[in-house]
């Protein structure tokens, strides 16, 4: 249990901010690809279209 404790611990510590920056910006980025495919759903996006 102690072993978890320090592990989880050191990994902790090691997060600095740009970590948390790069995470939220791919979470972001992730959302928008889900937004924009929602936005196209139904649409026939073959190649008649373009």
């Amino acid at each position: 249990m102690t072993a978890i404790a320090s592990a989880m611990s050191r990994a902790l510590r090691s997060i600095t901010g740009a970590d948390v920056l790069k995470h939220f910006l791919f979470f972001c980025g992730a959302g928008i690809l889900v937004f924009v495919l929602s936005l196209t759903y139904g649409l026939d996006l073959s190649s008649g279209l373009f």
